[in-house]
């Protein structure tokens, strides 16, 4: 099956232009110029990632990843008519999984489309990883935790699961960067401790008091759940 790419952008020409270039490259695709309508299709078509502009009105591009995470975990690319570090901070504290500064090439933005899909099908198998009150369902992309599922993006999901994977062992940033591919990090020198930090807010888990992730200064973390 072709992937799935939803386009959100109000740029009538730019998203004409993506959606041919796309569909040239084999994807299937679908796309609108208002916001809502894409807040819709996320929900109803379940693309398999979505290509979202920040600069639109009726409900700028913030809000519209704030409201597909409440109920999706889709990985997401924004696209940045300023390429402003507050911009891309502000994307990653709301779960955006990348970032393409306008103007850019259709080159590389298939490139890093095909970097992120690449990384959320090839997570391991299993059907899943029980910590007693945290559960993850590696091939659902999905957690419970204390039987409620949790509202985390792809790159939270996959943030959980590299540390499940590696639990009882100190990982560094730059362990994290090296298996979290797909993710711009360059944008922001402190991008991992953020994306640390939402994943501790969704566990309920005090840094100074972790059940699950402990800061190991001068080192990095440790998954510390049995």
């Amino acid at each position: 099956m072709k992937p799935k790419i939803l386009i959100i952008d109000d740029d009538e020409e730019l998203n004409s232009l993506l959606r041919i270039y796309l569909e040239k490259s084999g994807y299937e695709v679908i796309s609108t110029l208002k916001p809502l309508e894409g807040i819709d299709l996320t929900l109803k078509q379940q693309p398999n990632l979505v290509i979202l502009d920040i600069m639109m009105p009726e409900m700028d591009g913030f809000e519209v990843c704030r409201t597909i995470r409440q109920k999706s975990s889709v990985p997401i690319i924004m696209l940045t008519a300023h390429g402003e570090v507050t911009d891309k901070i502000v994307g990653l504290e709301l779960g955006a999984d990348d970032y393409m500064p306008k103007p850019f090439e259709p080159r590389e933005l298939e490139a890093r489309i095909k970097t992120i899909l690449r990384r959320v099908q090839t997570v391991e198998i299993k059907d899943k990883i029980d910590f007693g009150e945290l559960v993850l369902y590696p091939e659902k992309y999905m957690a419970e935790i204390q039987g409620k599922q949790m509202d985390l993006s792809s790159s939270e999901f996959e943030l959980l699961l590299l540390f499940a994977k590696n639990r009882g062992r100190v990982i560094t940033r730059d362990f994290i960067m090296d298996n979290l591919h797909g993710i711009d990090w360059s944008v922001f020198d402190r991008s991992v401790d953020m994306l640390i930090s939402r994943l501790r807010q969704k566990l309920n888990d005090n840094p100074r008091d972790p059940n699950y992730i402990k800061t190991v200064r001068g080192a990095g973390y440790i998954f510390i759940r049995e």
